[in-house]
């Protein structure tokens, strides 16, 4: 089995992808059926988030204080 780097390209399943947003998987399935939350990749039926794409998408949403959200 190939070493996995931490790169921002590396690929990660759902439970990887939620536990670095921070959220449930359940809620990462439920935004990609309702087309939110962060870019993924489809491969058949295996989805994957690129590490780079996640971290873009939670830069995006991050509000500084005093910035209205």
């Amino acid at each position: 089995m190939a070493q996995q780097n931490n790169t921002d390209d590396t690929l990660l399943n759902d439970v990887q992808a939620a536990e670095i947003a921070c959220l449930s998987v359940r809620t990462l399935r439920a935004w990609r059926v309702r087309g939110f939350g962060p870019a993924y990749v489809k491969a058949g039926r295996a989805v994957r988030y690129r590490r780079s794409d996640l971290l873009a998408w939670i830069k995006a949403r991050t509000v500084s204080p005093g910035e209205q959200a």
